[in-house]
Parts: structure tokens; sequence; C-alpha cells
């Protein structure tokens, strides 16, 4: 008899980290019942392969979708089925905050914004300040907001609701109240929450601590006390932004603090009026190539060399017109040189007396000395119209005879020496163009 015996020892189990995890795994047969046929294979211990899934540890999904909450209906509009709310949309049936949640309804049965336009004639961006606009009304509600107040939204109020959606409870409420107090449209409503919002990021700037951040109008007129110190001081954008900031300041110490700067603003502008002539500016303008043949008109004026002083001025035609269907260009009398310049508008009032003298360069201008004054040939349009010399009141082109030619003086210079008349007013200067120069004028050409 032959006695059959495992491959595998009982008593001996091969080591393993993973049948030690994992013992059922291993699964050994019995030995057979004797028989007298020889066996043709072995019997050893058969090693079932896992299931991959099984050995992959579970992960738990950390995230989860968002899913907005769903506005709930109103109690008469619960029971209508889709066509029915497309109708009540679509004419507007009831008030604006009671439908308004019927949008977000038909978004969870499959439609979409552009259907829903199209099938009640309520634009996206409608249907977004509506549904938003809901929302707001109803934190109103939850923070117990005066009901005059809420109410006084109910007819037209998505808009101005929608605007003060990014402010938190107390501030929407506070919000309200000073809208509906002082009558405010949807700009007026956008400007009050977004001074409302930016107040904290404020903190540091000039006047801060004077407003107030608990005051919806205070959050407004330091918005306006902001920007007036943005224009020039003093200026009627300035002194127009401080008004605003008076009209809606709610606290004493803010006012005061408006009030300051009104009446600083209001000393600048009584010492701009002493200076005024030593601030008239005249317009520095460099030609550019091609401009004249863009010009949709253009204006031709008499040329005189700065270096022949007054007798080509008094000698240059006073008046040149354009004449018949194809405007041929006409002089009173002949004259040798002619400048073309686009009709830009100092010279568009020259229509007699106008007349331009050429300079070799710009220091005969009473300005402050740049590079470019000493390298550029200039051209000064003046009006001979105008030679009578006003008191600190633009600029005068005259003959200066210790310096053998003509020259641009100021005004009040003029008024000192005592001259009560000039060759005539400046209206322009220009300059020559250049291929590697784009801009025709820079700021530093201001005087």
């Amino acid at each position: 008899m032959i006695s059959l015996k495992p491959f595998i020892s009982l008593t001996k189990l091969p080591s393993s980290s993973f049948l030690n995890l994992n013992p059922s795994l291993l699964i050994l047969h019995r030995p057979l019942p004797s028989s007298s046929k020889p066996l043709l294979k072995p019997i050893c211990a058969t090693l079932i392969p896992p299931n991959p899934q099984q050995l992959q540890p579970k992960q738990q999904q950390l995230y989860q979708p968002f899913r907005p909450p769903s506005s709930p209906l109103p109690s008469k509009f619960r029971s209508l089925d889709i066509p029915a709310r497309l109708d009540v949309l679509a004419n507007r049936q009831g008030l604006w905050f009671e439908y308004a949640p019927l949008i977000p309804s038909l978004y969870k049965e499959g439609f979409n914004p552009p259907s829903i336009e199209e099938l009640t004639g309520i634009t996206g961006v409608e249907q977004n300040r509506m549904v938003v606009a809901a929302q707001v009304r109803d934190s109103l509600i939850k923070s117990n907001t005066e009901p005059d107040v809420v109410a006084s939204f109910d007819t037209g109020g998505a808009e101005l609701l929608y605007e003060i959606r990014l402010l938190s409870a107390s501030q929407r409420a506070a919000a309200a109240r000073f809208i509906v107090e002082n009558v405010f449209d949807a700009k007026g409503t956008q400007d009050l929450a977004r001074a409302m919002k930016d107040f904290p990021r404020r903190r540091g700037d000039k006047g801060w601590e004077s407003f107030d951040y608990t005051l919806p109008g205070d959050c407004l007129s330091f918005m306006y006390y902001r920007q007036s110190r943005e224009h020039k001081n003093p200026s009627e954008q300035r002194t127009s932004q401080l008004q605003q900031a008076l009209e809606v300041v709610e606290s004493e110490k803010a006012k005061t603090e408006v009030l300051r700067e009104l009446e600083r603003d209001g000393d600048d502008k009584e010492k701009e009026k002493e200076e005024t002539g030593a601030r008239v500016r005249v317009p520095v303008v460099r030609m550019q190539i091609g401009e004249v043949a863009e010009a949709t008109s253009v204006m031709v004026l008499p040329v005189c060399r700065a270096a022949e002083k007054e007798k080509e001025i008094l000698e240059a035609p006073w008046e040149c017109v354009s004449q018949g269907e194809f405007g041929v260009v006409v002089a009173e009398k002949g004259w040798n040189r002619w400048v073309v310049l686009p009709n830009w508008e100092p010279v568009v009032g020259l229509r007699k007396g106008g007349v331009v003298v050429a300079f070799e360069d710009a220091r005969a201008l009473p300005w402050k000395v740049n590079r470019w004054y000493k390298e550029e040939a200039i051209l000064v349009v003046a009006d001979r119209g105008r030679k009578e010399v006003e008191v600190d009141d633009g600029f005068y082109l005259v003959s200066v005879d210790y310096e053998g030619g003509l020259k641009v003086e100021r005004g009040s210079v003029l008024e000192e020496m005592g001259v009560k008349e000039s060759l005539g007013a400046v209206v322009m200067v220009v300059r020559p163009p250049k291929e590697e120069i784009d801009d025709q004028l820079s700021d530093e050409d201001w005087e």
C-alpha cells in the first residue's frame, strides 16, 4: 500500500506576511483515499488569488458636490405644475419676491436661464437678480428689520436689494434703512454698498478715524471725501465731491471733518484767483507725420521770421479764405511763406489776423528750459486781433530791441514793464514732426 502525504506539512507552513494577513486564502486539501491507481500529480496547497478590490482600502469620500438649498415656494405656488409656473413668470403674477423662487425650482426640473428666458421673457440677468434679491429680502426679515422698511422694496426693489448682497446681515439692515430714507436709485445703492465694503480697508487714510463704520452715511461720505482728494485743489470736481460728502454724512464728528476740508478748499480758491496770471497755459503740440493730410479741415496761415522783428508781422496778410466748390485759398495779397495746420481748437477761431512766427529754437518762450528747447525749431501761432495786454492773462508776442528779435512774454511781466499793447496774443506753440515720436502732447510741455 502506498501512503499519500500532503505536499506541505501542516506543522511547517510557509511563512508569508500576506498569508498572515489573509489566513483564509490558504486552503489545504485532505489526503485522498488509497487507490490502486497511481496519482499523476502531487497534491499541494492551492493559493487562490485575492480580488484586487478587496485589497484596496476603502477611501472615505471627504468632499461632496455643492447643492445649493432650494428656495421654499410660497404656499400658493406649491401645487402648480411646470406649465403653470412658467405662466406665472411670463405674466408676472404677484410680487417679484413671491414668484422669484419659481426660477430655481425650474432649474431643478432641467431648465436653464436661456430656456426660461425664451418661455417667459425674463433674461438671465434678471433671473439671477430676482433670486439673489429675494434671498437678501429674506435675510432682512430674519434680522428683524422694520416691516415698513422691507415693504418699501416690494415694488421694484429687486435691483436695489441685489446691490447690497455682499454686505453682512447687520450691514444689510442698516443699508436698507438708509436707502429708504434717502430714496436712492440703483447707482446710489451700488455706491453705498461699495463704500461700506471698502471702508475697513481704508484704515490709515487721512480723516478715516473721523467717520463711523457702523453708519452707512458716514461710509458713503468718506468715499466722497476720499475721492475729493484725487482732484486738483482747488477745483470744481473737488468741491462737488465734498458737497456730496456733506449731504450724506451722519455723525457730527465726520461732518466737522468735511466742513473743515470745504473751508480749506474755499481758501485755496481765493489764493488761486490772486495767482491766475502765473498759471495760464498755452498748448504745445508736436505735429505728426501725415496729420495734415488726414485732417478733415485745415487752416492756412502766413509765416513770418522772428529775426525780421515786427516788420513782417505788420505786412503779412490779415485774411486768407477758401472760395468756390473746390475751396480755392485766396489771400488779400501775395506772401512768400505759408504753413498749413490742422484745424486744432486753438486756431479754429483765427479768421482775421492769424499769423505764425518761425523761431530757430524755443528759448524765446518764457518757460523752464528743457533740452528740446535748444534742439528744435518751433512755430508760434498768434492772433494779431488781440493786441491789448490784459493783466496777468495769457502770453503775448512782443519785439525785444535789445535782443534783436521777437519774443513771447507773460502779460504780468509786460504790465510791470508798462507795455499796454503787443503784436498779438499767443494761442499755441507747434513743434516739428519726428518719426520716432508717437505722442503729440507731453505733460512737461504745459506751463
